[in-house]
């Protein structure tokens, strides 16, 4: 484990709601000006350094030029506060490719913390991004937020108490989220319609759901093709907090890792333990009360291509939240027994006889719970694990050392 991460992991028992008064009162009211001036001059190559401290901003800022640096002194040393913002949909805003931001805080945004829409070559490192108050609905709903991206090193950052996600990352191509800690978000660490994914060394927890792989049907790039590997993904059992309507709102309290409509998703060699509903959901968005309205036509609902291997499930299924889920755990194993690690919504392509089976399980002696979604869950069964004992191609990983030269 890398050093900075250790910091990391160390930090994160006192970042959540835990500012001294009197590190608030060190903050610069004029130092907003300064740094707004420095983006809108700043020149491709430049280097912006924010010193040490704790900076009071009441507005959005953003960048709009390629090649840019930001870099604080640390994500516990250089706070960008927006507890008082009165303007702005978000903290920062990046709209530049071969951009580069590491080092530094954004705490208490109106609406998310830092959002990148567009561009390429980004790298996003040792990045806290926090709302102080805690899980709150009131909360932005993401904390890191590129979309639209191509070529995006996440690494090292952490997200705290974020109403829809801590790190997301939407409608990108090529994107590796490595070495965060992600917590007390609604959704820890969330791809959305990106392809070829690469998600590993995280740790997720105390989140609603630990690590999401989502195809959502309004947007019009689909995704494919993400990896799930040596995470440590527990205790994501957070109540949901998420505003009404939105996809994460239908999360249960208590999932580990959650595919949703989502193909060739591999999940391996992950530690994966007590989660109250299951440790591995895998669902169909008509499973998962997408209330968007439109649908985009070739948008395919389904998940597919599933493949899930050695990892490490250790508890939960014990308490899962709702009552359905709870009249299913004590209809098939009883009030003191818990539901497989493998919860699995049954839904299947009608139009495909002959399609491949959506989960492939090599995982000891782990088992799938198909609820019948389909039919109403009127037959829910633990599956034979013979219909999921096979394999599928494994995926390549994802390399961005020739996008990211210089950078990395």
């Amino acid at each position: 484990m890398h050093r900075c991460f250790i910091a990391i992991f160390l930090f994160a028992a006192t970042a959540c709601g835990q500012r001294t008064d009197e590190a608030s009162a060190t903050a610069d009211t004029a130092y907003q000006e300064i740094l707004m001036a420095q983006l809108i001059d700043a020149k491709p190559g430049d280097v912006i350094e924010i010193p040490e401290g704790v900076y009071a901003f009441d507005r959005s800022i953003s960048l709009t030029v390629d090649g840019v640096t930001i870099r604080g002194a640390g994500m516990d040393k250089s706070v960008l506060s927006f507890k008082g913002q009165i303007a702005g949909a978000e903290g920062l805003l990046v709209t530049a490719s071969d951009f580069t931001i590491e080092d530094l805080a954004i705490e208490d945004t109106k609406g998310d913390a830092l959002k990148i829409a567009g561009g390429e070559n980004i790298v996003i490192r040792r990045v806290r991004t926090e709302w102080t108050g805690g899980p709150k609905t009131s909360n932005g709903a993401y904390g890191i937020y590129p979309v639209q991206t191509k070529n995006v090193l996440m690494e090292e950052n952490l997200a705290i108490a974020a109403a829809d996600a801590g790190l997301y990352i939407g409608q990108s191509q090529n994107v590796i989220v490595r070495n965060n800690r992600a917590e007390f978000n609604v959704a820890g660490i969330e791809i959305e319609n990106t392809t070829d994914a690469d998600v590993y060394g995280n740790i997720a927890t105390n989140n609603t759901g630990g690590i999401l792989v989502f195809n959502m049907p309004n947007l019009k790039t689909p995704g494919a093709r993400t990896r799930v590997f040596n995470n440590e993904v527990f205790e994501n059992n957070t109540k949901n907090f998420g505003h009404e309507g939105t996809p994460v709102a239908s999360i249960p309290a208590g999932s580990g890792i959650v595919i949703n409509s989502n193909d060739d998703v591999e999940i391996f060699d992950n530690d994966i333990r007590d989660h109250k509903t299951s440790n591995i959901i895998i669902s169909s968005v008509y499973s998962a009360g997408y209330a968007g309205g439109a649908t985009e036509a070739d948008f395919d609902p389904y998940p597919e291509g599933i493949f899930i291997y050695e990892n490490r499930f250790e508890g939960g299924g014990n308490n899962p939240d709702g009552l359905d889920l709870q009249a299913l755990k004590i209809a098939l194993v009883g009030p003191l027994g818990r539901l497989p690690d493998i919860l699995w919504d049954g839904y299947v392509n009608p139009e495909i006889s002959d399609a491949p089976p959506v989960i492939c399980v090599q995982n000891g002696d782990a088992q799938v719970l198909n609820v019948d979604g389909p039919n109403g869950n009127k037959s829910p069964a633990i599956a034979d694990i013979d219909a999921h004992d096979c394999v599928f191609d494994k995926l390549p990983e994802i390399s961005l050392n020739g996008a990211l030269a210089g950078q990395m």
